[in-house]
């Protein structure tokens, strides 16, 4: 079986505004099938959508089964106001807001709760991102509440301090998850969260010009001794492109590669182990 667990739909890898304005009035259906018969080709039968506001996902998720795919979105990420996400998700103010949001993913079909809790990787500095994550104490009160309405969470998060209160709060899956530390990697295979570094944001940048070809190297450096680490743990880890990210192609096959050179010969077992875990939550 052959699974992406992380894509966005909405999204084509080349000029994210372009992408959302092919759907701005209703979802590009012409688009999704073609982009879900490649998926097809290629062996998938299984996607995991990162979200979006405009109905893609859900479109694609509709459409799936013809292509002998299983589909799972999230609808719109939540995003608070004047945080990182509001591109694509949904936003809120304060956490009655957001609790209503996260009635109204379940009450209307959404498969879970994708949650927007730090910036991204600034590509030009290693080791820095765009915005910090939020409080340790609101990161937990955004996974209870979601919990408590019987909903998985996958966590868009980056930082170790992020990551770590996701974490300890028992979040169920961390994408990304830029410059982590031991301690997190810890409490990440303590609470059996399955990591999806999408290492092919980073990788996919190499010699393209866009970012600095030194700082591109040292996150991805960093990024595959966190994976290396994990995975000697025993942690869950599972394969995710972030597919329409820039210079991710719908379907490209760097995750795996990627996953494969610090993996190496067990990366097959691996992918496996977290991508069951995925499947059988969300």
């Amino acid at each position: 079986m052959k699974a992406d667990c992380h894509i966005h739909m909405v999204l084509d890898g080349v000029n994210w505004k372009s992408a959302i304005r092919r759907h701005k009035n209703a979802p590009d259906l012409h688009y999704i099938r073609k982009i879900l018969a490649n998926y097809q080709s290629l062996g998938y039968t299984y996607l995991r959508d990162g979200g979006d506001r405009w109905g893609v996902g859900a479109a694609a998720r509709r459409e799936a089964p013809k292509y002998g795919i299983t589909y799972r979105t999230p609808y719109a990420p939540l995003c608070k106001q004047g945080h990182y996400g509001g591109f694509i998700g949904r936003h809120w103010e304060n956490l009655t807001e957001y609790a209503a949001l996260v009635r109204q993913t379940r009450d209307t079909g959404g498969d879970f709760i994708k949650i927007m809790i730090s910036g991204l990787m600034d590509f030009d500095h290693a080791g820095v991102l765009t915005e910090p994550g939020l409080s340790p104490a609101e990161i937990r009160q955004l996974i209870h509440i979601a919990h408590q309405e019987g909903m998985a969470v996958m966590a868009h998060a980056n930082g170790a301090e992020t990551v770590l209160a996701a974490a300890e709060a028992g979040v169920d899956s961390v994408e990304h998850g830029a410059y982590l530390r031991e301690d997190t990697l810890a409490a990440m295979k303590e609470a059996k969260t399955v990591w999806v570094p999408t290492l092919s944001t980073i990788g996919n940048l190499r010699g393209t010009g866009r970012f600095s070809e030194t700082a591109v190297r040292s996150i991805l450096d960093s990024a595959a001794r966190n994976v290396s680490d994990f995975a000697a743990m025993g942690g869950l880890i599972a394969p995710g492109t972030d597919a329409g990210a820039w210079a991710v192609l719908h379907g490209a096959p760097s995750e795996y590669a990627l996953l494969a050179e610090i993996l190496g010969k067990n990366t097959e077992t691996i992918l496996s182990r977290g991508t069951k875990a995925i499947m059988d939550r969300f």
